[in-house]
């Protein structure tokens, strides 16, 4: 339900239309589900229509894999919104293998939302100067835009790991951090001029990425990271950084894929 409201509010911002899928999953013993998957649908939707009267909402139920299903939807829609029930056997695993999955293999936007989301008027973006990053950029600003909140643009620079002789290294890194902040200042610079209407923050840390962006996330309504993953059927298709983010931030978070036949 978390996940039919984000998307409910999201349509209503950007003026879409709304499409909520059930993947009716036959359960053990061959019994019929299909009357609980019906409920299950007309819920959502009833929900979807309360939180955003001026969306047009439309409801589809399905049968198969969720994840085959879910992935193909993707390939049609501007975004696909996505709950998570993640227990894990690591207190801080929070997302599920539904969504995992998802969120590796499908097309554009995945956003996965948890719980009560909370309202702080910044959309936070990681940028590392790939074409993946410069993606996320774009749906962040759109996504800031539409909630007239502020954009928050975060570098991380890692330190690279030296022999024991790592102080003789000293000033080569901190040119070289400095250099790269240099860089990623440069590269927000074209957005904000672009963007006028939009507020945009940036900042340079040395950090994990990974760590930077759950630091960021806490006062966040959104977090958006872009997908470097290399591919192939493994959650590595993620890539490192989205794959840790999607597992520890709380607030919503978008990971946003290149647009092109699913994975």
């Amino acid at each position: 339900m978390a996940a039919v409201e984000w998307a409910a509010a999201d349509a209503r911002r950007r003026r879409l239309s709304l499409r909520i899928v059930h993947v009716c999953e036959q359960w053990s013993h061959g019994m019929d589900t299909s009357k609980y998957c019906a409920g299950a649908l007309e819920t959502a939707a009833g929900k979807a229509r309360d939180v955003s009267r001026d969306v047009q909402v439309s409801t589809e139920m399905s049968a198969g894999n969720v994840v085959e299903s879910l992935i193909g939807e993707s390939v049609s829609a501007e975004s696909l919104v996505l709950g998570s029930r993640g227990m894990g056997g690591f207190s801080g695993l929070l997302l599920g293998s539904v969504g995992l999955a998802v969120a590796g293999h499908a097309v554009g936007p995945v956003v996965i939302v948890r719980g009560l989301v909370a309202r702080h008027d910044r959309v936070v973006v990681g940028d590392d100067g790939s074409e993946g990053s410069q993606l996320a950029m774009a749906y962040a600003l759109q996504q800031a835009r539409a909630r007239h909140a502020r954009l928050h643009v975060v570098y991380a620079w890692r330190t690279p790991v030296f022999s024991p002789s790592w102080p003789a290294y000293s000033p080569l890194l901190e040119d070289s951090f400095h250099e790269e902040a240099r860089a990623a200042r440069a590269r927000v610079v074209p957005w904000r001029e672009a963007n006028p209407d939009v507020v945009i923050m940036d900042e340079q840390v040395r950090d994990h990425p990974v760590a930077a962006l759950i630091e960021a996330a806490a006062t966040a309504d959104l977090v958006v990271v872009g997908s470097r993953g290399l591919g192939g059927f493994s959650s590595a298709v993620l890539g490192s950084v989205s794959h840790g983010v999607l597992h520890h931030v709380a607030c919503p978070v978008a990971v946003v894929r290149p647009r092109g036949e699913p994975e």
